[in-house]
C-alpha cells in the first residue's frame, strides 16, 4: 500500500520508491525538498508490530541519523559564538581534562577523532546504563584515549551523542533533546525528538531488529579470523561496544528507551521531519534557517583527509570506510547520497538523510525493516529513486 504525493517531474523517483517497498516486509516514507519546497512526500508499507498501514504521520526511530540532529544543535551555538570548534572540550567541560583528555578539541568530538569510540567494560556501564546520561558521560570524563586524539578516526558508535551533547548541555544549558525541541523543531514545526513524549506513544512504529546479533565469542572468532590482536586495549573496548551496542538497540523499541535522550541514536521522527530540517540547512524554509553559508560550508568540510582509522583495525575496515565533515557524514560509496557536496546521516538498517546545496535538494528515508549493514554498497532500496532523482533534477 503506498500513498502520499509528487510535484510533476518526480513521478519517476515514486514509482521506484513504490518497486522498492513492495519487497520489503516493514514500512518506509520518503521526503524530498527542492529550493524549500516539498516536492515528494510518500510512504507505503506496514507498521507490523500494530498490523496497521503506514501514513504520512507515522513516526520512527532514527538510529544514527540522530548525529546530524546532535550536529546541528552544535553549530547553532558555534553560530552564535558560544563554541569554537578548535576549543578544547574542557574550556566547556571541565572534568574532561583527565587521563590525557586536555588537548581534544570539539572539532575532534565532532569528526570521531577523539579516540573515545567506546567505553571499556571495566567503566561498569551497562547496556541499559546507556539511557541513563550522568553514568555514561562521567565514565568518558574519566576515560583515557584508545588512541592519540587527532591522528586517526573511527566511528563513535553511541560515544558521539554523550560527548557533542554534553558540550551542548553545558553551553546551551539545556540537554539535547530540550535545545533541539526549542532552537529546531519548534521553530520548523516538525515532528522530532530526541527523547520521545509520552503522548506520541500512538504514533509510533517500532523497527524489525534483525534476525539475529552477533554474540561476543562470534564477534571475537571474526576479530581473530582478521588477525587483530584481541588482548589489545583497543579490541576489547571494541568489542565490549559491538556487544553492549546488540544488546542496547533493541531496547529503543520500549517506551523506557524512546523517552531517554541518545542523541546518537534514537531521534524519533518521520521522513517529513527530518528532510525539512536538512532543507532549513542549506536554505531559508518557512521563515527559518538554521545554518548559514559559513558554517553550512564548516560542516561539509572533510575532515579526516590524511588520517586513517587505527592501525589495529584496519584489517576491518575495507576500502570504503567511513567520510566525515563536522557531525556529518560525507558521501562514499556505501552513501553515495548526490554526490560530491553531499552532506548528510545513515541510520542502522538503511535510514538516510542528507542535503545536497548545489542543486538545492533535501531528503530522508525512514523504514523499519533493517537490511542494510552498510558494508556491501547502498541500501537496494535508495538506488532506484536515488537515480530517478537525479533524473529529475539534472545531475
Amino acid at each position: 500500500m503506498t500513498g502520499g504525493t509528487v510535484e510533476r517531474g518526480y513521478e519517476r523517483v515514486r514509482d521506484a520508491f513504490a518497486e522498492a517497498q513492495s519487497k520489503d516486509e516493514g514500512g518506509a516514507q520518503l521526503c524530498v525538498y527542492r529550493h524549500g519546497k516539498r516536492v515528494v512526500d510518500i510512504w507505503a508499507g506496514m507498521d507490523k508490530a500494530n498490523n496497521r498501514a503506514f501514513t504520512a504521520d507515522t513516526l520512527m526511530v532514527l538510529m544514527s541519523c540522530t548525529k546530524a540532529a546532535t550536529a546541528v544543535c552544535a553549530h547553532i551555538l558555534a553560530q552564535r559564538g558560544l563554541i569554537d570548534y578548535d576549543a578544547p572540550v574542557a574550556q566547556y567541560w571541565p572534568e574532561f581534562a583527565q587521563a590525557g583528555k586536555e588537548k581534544i578539541t570539539v572539532r575532534d568530538l565532532l569528526s570521531h577523532r577523539a579516540g573515545l569510540m567506546g567505553i571499556e567494560a571495566e567503566a561498569g556501564v551497562s547496556p541499559a546504563d546507556i539511557f541513563k546520561w550522568e553514568p555514561t558521560v562521567n565514565a568518558l570524563a574519566k576515560m583515557a584515549p584508545l588512541w592519540e586524539p587527532g591522528t586517526a578516526f573511527f566511528y563513535h558508535f553511541t560515544t558521539y551523542g554523550f560527548l557533542v551533547g554534553e558540550v551542548i548541555r553545558r553551553v546551551g544549558g539545556k540537554t539535547v533533546g530540550q535545545f533541539f525541541a526549542t532552537e529546531v523543531a519548534r521553530p520548523l514545526g516538525i515532528d522530532m525528538w530526541i527523547g520521545l513524549p509520552e503522548e506520541q506513544e500512538p504514533r509510533f512504529a517500532p523497527f524489525i531488529p534483525p534476525e539475529r546479533y552477533l554474540n561476543e565469542e562470534q564477534w571475537r572468532a571474526l576479530f581473530g579470523g582478521l588477525g587483530i590482536d584481541l588482548n589489545a586495549r583497543f579490541t576489547k573496548t571494541l568489542l565490549h561496544t559491538f556487544v553492549s551496542t546488540e544488546i542496547s538497540i533493541p531496547l529503543i523499541n520500549t517506551r523506557e528507551g524512546r523517552a531517554a535522550e541518545l542523541p546518537a541514536g534514537n531521534g524519533i521522527a518521520n521522513a517529513r521531519a527530518l528532510a525539512k530540517m536538512y532543507a532549513a540547512c542549506i536554505g531559508e524554509i518557512d521563515g527559518v534557517r538554521l545554518l548559514n553559508a559559513e558554517t553550512m560550508e564548516a560542516a561539509r568540510r572533510p575532515q579526516n583527509v590524511g588520517i586513517t582509522v587505527p592501525d589495529i583495525v584496519k584489517p576491518m575496515s575495507g576500502r570504503d570506510p567511513q567520510n566525515f565533515g563536522l557531525g556529518f557524514e560525507l558521501p562514499r560509496g556505501a552513501e553515495p547520497m548526490l554526490g560530491p557536496g553531499s552532506f548528510g546521516h545513515a541510520g542502522a538498517g538503511g535510514r538516510m538523510a542528507f542535503a545536497h546545496p548545489e542543486s538545492g535538494t533535501a531528503l530522508a528515508y525512514v523504514c523499519t525493516s533493517m537490511p542494510w549493514d552498510g558494508t556491501s554498497g547502498p541500501d537496494a532500496r535508495w538506488v532506484g529513486w536515488t537515480q530517478a532523482l537525479r533524473d529529475a533534477i539534472g545531475i
